[in-house]
C-alpha cells in the first residue's frame, strides 16, 4: 500500500503507525537517508487483503450487488453457498473478482452460442483456462484469446471462483529461440505450461536495419513454426503476440539500435509503411494484436516517438488487435537515464492496451555493482510513477527470471539462467541466502583463479514473492523475461498460489 507523506512524520513514526520497521521502509523505498518530504509518497511493505466482503443493506440483491462489483450473480451464490436469492439485512457475503472454466476433457468445442446447434469457433485442450463472463445451467459464456466471446457446455468444465485470496494477475511469457548452449530456448517451457499464462510475445521479429519500415525476422525459423506456436497457445486461451524490436544489430548494438529508432520514428511515410506491415504479419499468422519493444532511442526523437505509438495504437484499435508496449523504467519525469528518458509515459500509456514496464536490469549493465536484477524497491519506485501516468489496469511489471554472475575482482557480469547458477552454487559448495528485503536469493564464491564473485538470481520463491508485490500494487500482471531460463519449480508454485487470470 502507498502512504503520502504529511506534516510531522518520520520514518520511525509511520513504521509504527503499520507495525513495520524503519529499515523496511528504506529498503521498500531505496532510501539512502531517513529524510522525508511532505508529500512524498511511500509504499509501505504490508500485506493487505484484496479479499472484499459486502454487509447487505436493506433494498440489495444479488443482481444489483454483482453490477457494483462486476461480478455475476451465479458466482456470489457459488461463493457464498447460497441456495437462494433471497438476501437478510446484515449478512456478510464474500465478493468474487474472477470466475473462470478450466476444461476437463481432451478436447472442448467452444461454439457461438449456448447450444449444440450453434457454429463451433474453435477448440480448446484439457486444462486450459477461460474466464466466465455468463453463467446458465448448461452453458457457460467465456471470453477468448482474441477477446471475443464463446459458450462451452458446463458438464466439461470445472468451475472457479475467486475472491482475491490469491494474487489474480495476467502473466506474459516472452518466448525466445536458443541463445547459445547455455541459454536454451522457450518451447519446452511454453509448451508444457500454457495453463499459468495469459499471453505469449514471439521476440522473433525486428525492425530491418537498411529499411524499419520493413519488418523482418529476428532469428532462423520457419513460418509453420510460427502457425504451431500459435495454435499451441490458441488452444490453451493463451492471446499471441510478435514482439517487434530494434535490438542486437551486428555490428552496432545500440548505436545502430538509436538510428533505425530515428528512421522509424522521425519519417511520417517509414512510420506508416512500418504500421501497414505489422498489421500484416498479424493478419497473415492469425496473432492477435503487438508487442513493440523499442529500447533505444534518442532523446531529441522523443515527440516523434510518441507520435508512432499513437498512429500505431488507432491503427490497430480501428482493427481490433490488442497493443502491447514494453518500455524501459523511469521513477521521475526529470532527466533520469539517458535510456529511459526518451519515453513519455503518458502519453504511451493513452495509446496502448498493455504498458509493459522493463524493471531489469537494475543491476547487471556493464560496470554494475552486484545486486538484483529486479529488487523489491525498486519494483515499488517504477510502480510508483507509473501509476501515476495511466490506469494501473493496464501496467505488467516485467520482472527477471534470470540473473548475474557478478565477478568482483575482474568487475565482469556474466547473464546467468535458474540452472547455471545451481550449477555454480553446487560447483563451489555455496550457501544460498534469501535476501527478504530485495526478494531475491544471492551467493558468493570463490573461483579456481581466486576471483570473487557473488551470484544475484531469482528462484520460485523470489518469483511468486514479486507477483505477490506485483498484486499488491493493484497492477494488471507480471511478464516474465524470458521462458526457459526460470526455475522449473515456479510453475508448481504460481499453479498452487496464483491465479492466472487470462486476459
Amino acid at each position: 500500500m502507498w502512504y503520502v507523506v504529511q506534516a510531522g512524520d518520520t520514518l520511525f513514526k509511520i513504521a509504527q503507525k503499520f507495525g513495520v520497521t524503519v529499515p523496511q521502509l528504506t529498503v521498500a523505498n531505496q532510501l539512502t537517508g531517513t529524510t522525508i518530504n511532505i508529500g512524498q509518497r511511500l509504499f509501505i511493505p504490508v500485506y493487505t487483503s484484496r479479499v472484499i466482503v459486502h454487509t447487505v443493506r436493506p433494498g440489495d440483491t444479488l443482481y444489483q450487488l454483482a453490477r457494483q462489483y462486476g461480478t455475476l450473480v451465479e458466482s456470489i451464490m457459488i461463493r457464498n453457498d447460497l441456495t437462494s436469492t433471497t438476501l437478510n439485512v446484515g449478512q456478510r457475503l464474500v465478493i468474487p473478482q474472477y470466475t473462470e472454466a478450466i476444461v476437463t476433457v481432451n478436447e472442448a468445442n467452444i461454439r457461438s452460442g449456448p447450444g449444440e446447434n450453434y457454429e463451433v469457433i474453435t477448440t480448446m485442450v484439457r486444462t486450459a483456462r477461460l474466464p466466465v463472463t455468463g453463467i446458465t445451467p448448461q452453458w457457460l459464456k467465456i471470453r477468448l484469446y482474441n477477446e471475443n466471446p464463446g459458450w462451452i457446455a458446463r458438464r466439461i468444465t470445472s468451475l472457479g471462483v475467486h475472491d482475491g485470496s490469491k494474487p489474480i494477475m495476467g502473466i506474459l511469457g516472452f518466448y525466445t529461440l536458443e541463445e547459445g548452449p547455455a541459454l536454451p530456448g522457450s518451447f519446452r517451457s511454453f509448451a508444457e505450461n500454457p495453463e499459468y499464462l495469459s499471453q505469449t510475445g514471439l521476440f522473433m521479429y525486428r525492425f530491418n536495419r537498411e529499411d524499419p519500415g520493413i519488418i523482418e525476422k529476428f532469428g532462423t525459423f520457419t513460418d509453420e513454426e510460427v502457425r504451431t506456436l500459435i495454435a499451441i497457445g490458441h488452444r490453451n486461451n493463451v492471446m499471441m503476440l510478435p514482439v517487434i524490436h530494434n535490438l542486437l544489430y551486428r555490428p552496432g548494438g545500440q548505436a545502430a539500435g538509436r538510428e533505425v529508432a530515428r528512421r522509424l520514428v522521425t519519417d511520417p511515410d517509414t512510420r506508416q509503411r512500418a504500421i501497414a506491415g505489422i498489421i500484416r504479419l498479424i493478419e497473415q499468422f492469425n496473432f492477435d494484436g503487438v508487442n513493440i519493444d523499442i529500447e533505444d532511442v534518442f532523446q531529441e526523437d522523443s515527440r516523434d516517438l510518441s507520435t508512432f505509438y499513437v498512429e500505431l495504437g488507432r491503427a490497430l484499435t480501428q482493427r481490433g488487435f490488442f497493443f502491447s508496449a514494453s518500455i524501459p523504467s523511469r521513477i521521475r519525469d526529470e532527466p533520469f537515464n539517458p535510456f529511459s528518458d526518451p519515453f513519455d509515459y503518458k502519453v504511451i500509456g493513452a495509446a496502448v492496451d498493455q504498458f509493459v514496464v522493463m524493471l531489469y536490469n537494475e543491476h547487471g549493465w556493464p560496470g554494475s555493482p552486484p545486486g538484483p536484477a529486479v529488487s523489491a524497491g525498486w519494483m515499488n519506485r517504477v510502480l510508483g510513477y507509473t501509476m501515476t501516468k495511466m490506469p494501473k489496469e493496464k501496467i505488467f511489471a516485467a520482472i527477471s527470471v534470470f540473473g548475474f554472475d557478478f565477478n568482483l575482482t575482474t568487475g565482469r557480469n556474466l547473464y546467468v539462467s535458474y540452472a547455471a547458477a545451481m550449477n555454480l552454487a553446487r560447483r563451489y559448495n555455496a550457501g544460498i541466502v534469501f535476501d527478504e528485503g530485495q526478494l531475491t536469493p544471492y551467493f558468493r564464491y570463490t573461483d579456481g583463479e581466486g576471483n570473487r564473485h557473488e551470484v544475484w538470481f531469482e528462484n520460485e520463491t523470489s518469483i511468486t514473492a514479486k507477483i505477490r508485490l506485483a498484486w499488491q500494487h493493484g497492477i494488471g500482471g507480471v511478464a516474465l523475461w524470458r521462458l526457459g531460463m526460470e526455475d522449473p519449480a515456479t510453475w508448481v508454485r504460481i499453479g498452487r498460489e496464483i491465479v492466472v487470470k487470462k486476459l
